[in-house]
């Protein structure tokens, strides 16, 4: 076994060391896909576990031996960037014979009223506006502490209503570039969100005036690489689904 736990949360050690344990225990999933995210209840306050999937094949030597694994990243990032995420408490890694079997990121549950994917299809109003353009400062202030979110999508963007103003928090933080971005690099980084054309012209409005850009140079590279984004992973969808009703024939 290997871990780190956060220098302020020493306290937790025990409970780490035992995460497996109370991973395994636990009913509570939030979320189940290739990984699996459950909220467990430890001295009373609630944190979200992630269990990353196996490595297979050749991954299981590159993450034993060669590339941190995504656990590690997850936590080491989070601690770099701690004002944009849910506090992280520690990692955990698993291993049989040298080799990595399981790994766990720890973060404290972050109460969030709705990610950014549950705004994307309503029709434009106050509240949407306001939203968006809260989304786009939010943005602004990832982009002036030279952090690039390479998973910037819908379900990795919390967002939570305090009295008059959003919080905002990103998760999914394992794939990250810390670096300072231009306009270009900027506008790219949208490209993963799914904005609708005229949400991205109120986004990248309110960013440009915060940034001082040319609004127009922005909007044409920010809608040109959501709509090339957009188009790939329908491409790709349908490609699968071919694929599978072949095999089904």
């Amino acid at each position: 076994m290997k871990y780190k736990i956060n220098s302020e949360l020493k306290d937790y050690k025990k409970s780490l060391l035992n995460i497996e344990e109370l991973f395994n225990s636990s009913q509570n999933i939030i979320y189940s896909g290739r990984n699996i995210i459950k909220n467990i209840k430890i001295d009373n306050k609630l944190w979200s576990v992630k269990s990353f999937s196996k490595p297979k094949n050749i991954n299981k030597i590159i993450y034993s031996f060669i590339r941190d694994s995504k656990a590690k990243r997850s936590f080491e990032y989070s601690l770099k960037i701690s004002k944009f995420v849910p506090e992280p408490l520690g990692y955990v890694e698993i291993y049989n014979k040298r080799i990595l079997t399981n790994s766990y990121f720890i973060s404290k549950s972050f109460n969030y009223d709705f990610t950014i994917r549950e705004i994307l299809f309503k029709k434009l109003n106050h509240k949407k506006i306001e939203i968006l353009k809260s989304f786009a400062r939010f943005s602004y202030e990832l982009h002036q502490n030279n952090i690039e979110h390479l998973d910037y999508s819908p379900g990795n963007i919390l967002i939570k209503k305090d009295k008059k103003r959003y919080i905002f928090k990103i998760v999914d933080v394992n794939r990250m570039k810390f670096h300072s971005l231009d306009l270009q690099q900027r506008a790219i980084n949208f490209s993963k969100v799914w904005l609708r054309d005229e949400d991205m012209e109120i986004v990248i409005k309110e960013y440009a005036k915060i940034a001082s850009f040319n609004y127009n140079e922005m909007l044409k590279f920010a809608l040109y690489h959501s709509r090339q984004h957009k188009y790939n992973a329908n491409f790709k969808k349908k490609l699968k689904d071919r694929i599978k009703n072949v095999r089904n024939k």
